[in-house]
């Protein structure tokens, strides 16, 4: 019984030698090591998707801006790379892109589960979700408020779920009208042709900046998201120090102060 009892414990302790080992035999992660070797971090970024990325070199973006004084934190310059696949679809999936092209991916990256089982992802600097536009002194604080009203909606391609805004706006028998473009919402609204406007949250509050409007997280208790910035499975040493810079940058106001640009508020 002593020599089974013995037996057993080795077969048992095998596994958990097995996975110690199997650790021990992977490469190491130069991923940190690598970029600074290079002297440069690349990120990859949708063209266009205001706040994050505007193509107006004197206010590229949220995301621009915060990783370049990341990159510079490291003592790295910092390369947009841009990739129209991701301002076309939320799946990170279905962008395509290798670490050949970049290190960081951003512009506007929703740390969702769905996200999170593709890339790591930083700590958060925002938060997001659905907001909603409307002129100032039009009420709007409940989805009974939106009942029958015409609703104009910017659906960017962010990781946001899209179907529970769907459910909520059928119940309200809200009027839809789908729009391309951020502009085209702002349009509806002053023409009046729309009585609210429904977007991704952190658009929504630098379009209500800008214009004058009034704006809210949608109401009926839709989830809200964290906004992050996306890198390689597996490439913790680079994940960690944009990870410090990002905490030290935040804590000395600088993010807070990017975001106050854009938006409006910190």
């Amino acid at each position: 019984m002593p020599q089974h009892g013995l037996l057993r414990d080795a077969l048992g302790a095998f596994p958990v030698l097995a996975v110690l080992a199997a650790v021990y035999l992977l490469p190491p992660d130069t991923s940190l090591g690598e970029v600074r070797r290079a002297g440069t971090l690349h990120v990859c970024l949708p063209p266009l998707s205001p706040p994050f990325v505007t193509g107006d070199a004197n206010a590229p973006g949220l995301d621009v801006e915060i990783l370049r004084a990341l990159a510079g934190d490291l003592g790295l310059t910092l390369a947009v790379v841009a990739e129209p696949a991701m301002g076309r679809d939320f799946n990170p999936r279905g962008w395509h892109i290798t670490r050949a092209a970049c290190e960081v991916l951003a512009g506007g990256v929703v740390a969702s589960p769905t996200t999170r089982s593709f890339l790591e992802t930083s700590p958060a600097y925002a938060e997001t979700g659905w907001g909603l536009l409307r002129l100032q002194g039009t009420a709007a604080a409940t989805i009974g408020d939106l009942q029958g009203r015409t609703v104009g909606v910017f659906a960017p391609p962010s990781g946001l779920e899209r179907n529970p805004l769907s459910t909520l706006l059928r119940a309200a028998q809200t009027r839809v009208t789908i729009v391309a473009t951020a502009e085209a919402l702002v349009a509806g609204l002053r023409e009046k042709r729309f009585e609210a406007g429904v977007t991704e949250k952190l658009n929504a509050d630098r379009i209500a900046s800008r214009e004058g409007f009034a704006v809210d997280w949608f109401p009926g208790g839709l989830p809200h998201y964290p906004v992050a910035f996306g890198l390689w499975k597996g490439d913790l040493t680079l994940k960690r120090a944009i990870a410090d810079a990002l905490e030290r940058r935040t804590r000395d106001g600088t993010v807070g102060g990017i975001l106050g640009r854009y938006l409006g508020h910190s």
